[in-house]
């Protein structure tokens, strides 16, 4: 084994026989994303590919409470009020290494053990196989700080079967093992105790799919199977108006989604819409493209850096977002989202 990297590093990277394998280390802060440690990982992956001693990679995070709980949001703050030169770099960069996960020639196995949100996603979703445990939270949680799923985020979730990936995406709603298999966010499900023999496999001759054909294992009826056609009635509609409309007149479960929708950010909850209904049937690269308009709008907004104050900052988990209500937000104004920034369109090399 060759450790190209010292231990404290953020991003860990190995040789594991044919495997490359990478590491997020940051596990005090739930091995969150920075900028720096996008572009570790989409230097790795770039050089790895080509070479012929690598047939694999296997990415997970240290420690037992995360795989990637997203970006590190506190410093997209900052960055944001700086100015966009940081929070347009971080994003770009970021986005292109979910293209790279995306178009990744060899097979790549994300180890979803733990806390899997936001860039956590994009870390993972996009590669070929994605492995969840019993300690397996997905979600895509960005409504709630005033912004959208994004790294390639709406590409995967406008795939996903019937209206799952909008309920996802509006409503951030959290997922376990069971329902990450049942949506086809997890390929396989593998118990913690046989980590440590999917590792020691993984980093040996056998394929990626035999190993993981060999550890599978079911992780029992799926709880999202009994929502499934309420998922895809209410939320099929094509304005967040007609779904909250849907919910509110609907059991139990429906008016407690339409409560949820109620608290988060109405801009975030109609851009979200727009963005994953344009995704649908589109490329990678098209999605994450209007993605990185959208984010560099929400930079001179008011409601990310409201979400942030409220959830993490102040902690006062009472965000008041500008505008207040789905009434308000003007849906003619939403066009200069998806307009290309000053700075020009994101591109893909």
């Amino acid at each position: 084994m060759t450790r190209d990297d010292a231990p404290s590093a953020p991003v860990l990277i190995e040789r594991r026989g044919r495997a490359l394998w990478l590491t997020l280390n940051r596990p005090a802060a739930l091995n969150a994303l920075t900028h720096d440690m996008a572009n570790t990982v989409q230097r790795a992956l770039y050089d790895s590919i080509g070479d012929t001693a690598v047939d694999r990679v296997v990415i997970e995070g240290a420690g037992e409470r995360a795989f990637c709980a997203g970006g590190d949001v506190v410093a997209m703050h900052a960055a944001g009020r700086a100015g966009p030169e940081g929070w347009e770099g971080f994003f770009r960069d970021e986005y292109r290494m979910n293209q790279t996960i995306a178009r990744y020639p060899d097979p790549y196995v994300a180890i979803l053990d733990g806390v899997t949100m936001g860039g956590g996603v994009g870390l993972s979703i996009h590669g070929r196989y994605r492995v969840a445990t019993e300690r397996t939270l997905f979600a895509m949680p960005e409504t709630a700080i005033g912004m959208i799923p994004d790294v390639g985020g709406t590409h995967a979730l406008a795939k996903l079967p019937g209206q799952i990936g909008t309920w996802l995406g509006l409503t951030g709603a959290r997922l376990k093992a069971a329902d990450c298999l049942y949506a086809g966010i997890a390929t396989h499900v593998v118990p913690v105790e046989r980590l440590p023999l999917l590792r020691e496999l993984l980093g040996g001759d056998d394929p990626v799919e035999q190993v993981l054909a060999t550890l599978d294992t079911d992780p029992g009826e799926a709880p999202l199977a009994a929502l499934r056609d309420a998922i895809d009635f209410h939320f099929a509609h094509d304005s967040v108006e007609a779904i909250v409309a849907s919910l509110a007149d609907g059991d139990d479960w429906a008016r407690a989604q339409a409560a949820t929708l109620r608290a988060m950010s109405p801009t975030s909850l109609k851009l979200s819409l727009r963005a994953i209904r344009a995704a649908a049937g589109g490329t990678i690269e098209s999605a994450l493209r209007t993605e990185y308009r959208v984010v560099s709008r929400i930079r001179t907004g008011h409601d990310f850096y409201e979400g942030i104050r409220a959830l993490l900052i102040d902690k006062d988990k009472a965000p008041e977002w500008s505008p207040p209500t789905l009434a308000e937000v003007d849906d003619a104004d939403l066009d200069a989202y998806f307009a290309a920034p000053a700075s020009g369109d994101i591109d893909f090399d």
